[in-house]
C-alpha cells in the first residue's frame, strides 16, 4: 500500500498522469469511483462527438442534392445512434485499461479520501475501508455540472449532459438553458435531427469567450436553420412545462417538453479531505503554480479542478506538466497562451490565442488579418453555399498571437495556428511554410500573408 505517486480521478489528466508516472518506473495508484475517462469520455467530449457524427452524416445526405447525388427518403433510428455511441465509449475506456495496465499502474475503483500526512512526509489516502500511502499525490476528480439556483428547478425533470446522452427518445421541443458549449452542441445535434430548439442566454451572445464576430455568424447559421435564440434573457422560472424569461423588465414563458441544462461546471472539491492538508483555493477550484503544484508540499493539482482551463486537452497537458516536475525533468511550467477552444457544431468554430474583445478590453494594440473561407478551393469543392471565416489576430510587430476559424474542419486546423501562437511566430513566418494544395488548411497560409 506505499506508492511513488497516489492519482485521485481517472478522467483525461488523471489516467494521463498515471500512465506517464508508471510508464517511468514510478509505482503509481489510481483511484477512480466510476468508470476510466472520466467526464471527458462517460458523459462528455467523446460521446457527444459520436452523436453529433451522426448528426452530420444525416445532414449531409439530406443535403446530398447539392452534390449532384441521389439519396432520398434519409432516416435516422435514435436508438442505433446511442447504442454506438455506448459502443464507442466502451471501446475507448477499454483501451484506457490496457494502458494503465501496461504501465503497471494499480487501480482502484471507489472513492479516495485524504487523511492527511504522517510525521515521515508520506500522504495518507483512504478507500474502501484501506490505507494507502504516497510521497506524492496528484489531485484529478474534475468537475461536475454546475446547477443555479433557479425557482422551480429543483421539482422539474431536467436534462444535463449526461441524461441527453442517454435519451432513445427524440423531444418534439427542447429548451436549453445555456448558449455556450454544451448548450450549443446539444442544439445542434437535435435541430438536426428535427426537433424543435430555443437557446436561453443571459449574456449578449451565444458561446461566451469565444470570438463574438464568428460567434454571431455561427448563432445567424442556426437561426437559419430554425433554432430560436434568446441572448440577453435572463432565467426567471422553470416548471414542467415551459422556461420563464425575463429582458428588460419583460418576462414570458418558453414553451418545451425537455429542458436542458448547460450553465457551466464547477470543480469537484468537496469530500475530498484538502482541508487536512491545508490546500489553498482559488475561484472554487485548487490553486496551483505553472508546475501544478498546490499550496501543500508534495501535492499536485490537474485538469478541472483547478477551475482554470476546463477542457480535457488543457488537462492532458496539465498532467504531463505535474508529472515531468515530479521527475525533476527540466522542462517549462504549463503555459495556456496557445489553449485552443472548439465547439463541434456544423459548421465547426475554433479558437486560440487573445479575441478582439479581451484584447479591446485591456486596451492592447492589435491588428486583423481575416479571409473567407471561400478562398479556400477545398473547401468549396466539399462545402456547397457554405460559408466561413478565417480571422489571424496579430500584435503591433505581426507575431500571431490569436486565431479563429468558422468553417470545417475548424477543429483540426486551429493546431496549426495554435503552434504559431505558442512558438511566437510572425505572420511572415507561418505564410512561409509549405501547405498541401488542395486543403482548407491553405487558409492560414492565405490569411498570414495578406497585407
Amino acid at each position: 500500500m506505499n506508492y511513488d505517486v497516489a492519482i485521485i480521478g481517472g478522467g483525461p489528466a488523471g489516467y494521463t498522469a498515471a500512465e506517464r508516472a508508471g510508464a517511468a518506473g514510478l509505482s503509481t495508484v489510481l483511484f477512480e469511483k466510476n468508470s476510466p475517462g472520466g467526464v471527458c469520455l462517460n458523459e462528455g467530449c467523446i460521446p457527444t462527438k459520436t452523436l453529433l457524427y451522426s448528426a452530420k452524416v444525416f445532414d449531409t445526405i439530406r443535403s446530398a442534392s447539392k452534390y449532384a447525388v441521389k439519396a432520398d427518403n434519409a432516416s435516422f433510428d435514435l436508438p442505433k445512434i446511442i447504442a454506438r455511441k455506448n459502443k464507442v465509449v466502451k471501446k475507448l475506456a477499454a483501451g484506457i485499461r490496457m494502458k494503465l495496465s501496461v504501465c503497471g499502474v494499480v487501480t482502484v475503483n471507489g472513492d479516495a479520501v485524504v487523511q492527511g500526512r504522517e510525521p515521515g512526509g508520506d500522504l495518507i489516502i483512504a478507500c474502501n475501508g484501506e490505507t494507502y500511502r504516497a510521497a506524492r499525490l496528484i489531485l484529478c476528480t474534475g468537475s461536475e455540472t454546475f446547477v443555479p439556483p433557479i425557482p422551480g428547478l429543483d421539482g422539474t425533470n431536467y436534462w444535463t449532459s449526461r441524461e441527453a446522452l442517454q435519451t432513445k427518445e427524440l423531444p418534439e421541443t427542447l429548451v436549453v438553458i445555456g448558449g455556450g458549449v454544451i448548450g450549443m452542441e446539444f442544439a445542434s445535434f437535435f435541430n438536426s435531427l428535427g426537433t424543435e430548439v430555443h437557446v436561453v442566454e443571459m449574456l449578449d451572445e451565444i458561446l461566451p469567450g469565444m470570438d463574438s464576430e464568428l460567434a454571431s455568424m455561427l448563432r445567424a447559421e442556426y437561426t437559419s436553420r430554425g433554432i430560436r435564440f434568446y441572448t440577453g434573457h435572463k432565467v426567471t422560472e422553470v416548471n414542467a412545462s415551459a422556461v420563464v424569461v425575463e429582458k428588460d423588465g419583460e418576462a414570458f414563458p418558453i414553451q418545451g417538453e425537455k429542458i436542458l441544462l448547460s450553465v457551466g461546471r464547477r470543480p469537484v472539491v468537496k469530500g475530498l479531505g484538502l482541508e487536512t492538508l491545508g490546500i489553498e483555493m482559488r475561484h472554487g477550484g485548487v490553486k496551483t503554480d505553472e508546475y501544478m503544484q498546490t499550496s501543500a508540499t508534495g501535492v499536485y493539482a490537474a485538469g478541472d479542478i483547478t477551475g482554470f482551463s476546463m477542457l480535457a486537452h488543457t488537462a492532458v497537458s496539465e498532467a504531463e506538466t505535474a508529472v515531468g516536475h515530479i521527475l525533476g525533468k527540466a522542462m517549462a511550467g504549463m503555459s495556456y497562451k496557445a489553449i485552443p477552444g472548439v465547439v463541434y457544431t456544423n459548421p465547426e468554430i475554433a479558437g486560440a490565442g487573445f479575441t478582439e474583445d479581451r484584447l479591446q478590453a485591456e486596451g492592447i494594440e492589435y491588428t486583423v488579418r481575416k479571409i473567407p473561407m471561400t478562398f479556400s478551393g477545398r473547401f468549396v469543392a466539399e462545402n456547397e453555399m457554405g460559408n466561413g471565416i478565417c480571422k489571424l489576430i496579430l500584435s503591433v510587430d505581426e507575431t500571431v498571437i490569436g486565431a479563429h476559424l468558422l468553417g470545417n474542419p475548424a477543429s483540426e486546423l486551429i493546431a496549426i495556428a495554435g503552434i504559431a501562437i505558442e512558438k511566437g511566430m510572425k505572420a511572415g513566418e507561418l505564410a512561409s511554410f509549405v501547405f498541401p494544395h488542395p486543403t482548407v488548411g491553405e487558409i492560414l497560409k492565405e490569411a498570414s500573408g495578406l497585407h
